[in-house]
């Protein structure tokens, strides 16, 4: 249980997936989103390649970041 003032944790995307997230990817669809649009998946280890190379297999631009890297370059 998460005390008062503690963050929660962040879950992984991927359907099912309870994970606590350590990856952030960051994407666009450049068809509906204009460049200042960016959407954020979060990713366990395990689902990191797999969240990625979905996207990427759509050309979508995307960066993959440590959820405790603020930095945001997509």
């Amino acid at each position: 249980m998460i005390g008062f003032g503690e963050p929660e944790a962040l879950t992984c995307s991927r359907a099912g997936c309870s994970d606590t997230a350590t990856w952030r990817i960051e994407w666009r669809n450049p068809k509906i989103h204009t460049a200042d649009r960016v959407k954020v998946w979060l990713a366990c280890d395990e689902h990191v390649d797999f969240l990625r190379e979905f996207l990427a297999a759509r050309d979508f631009p995307l960066t993959v970041l440590a959820v405790s890297d603020e930095r945001s370059t997509a």
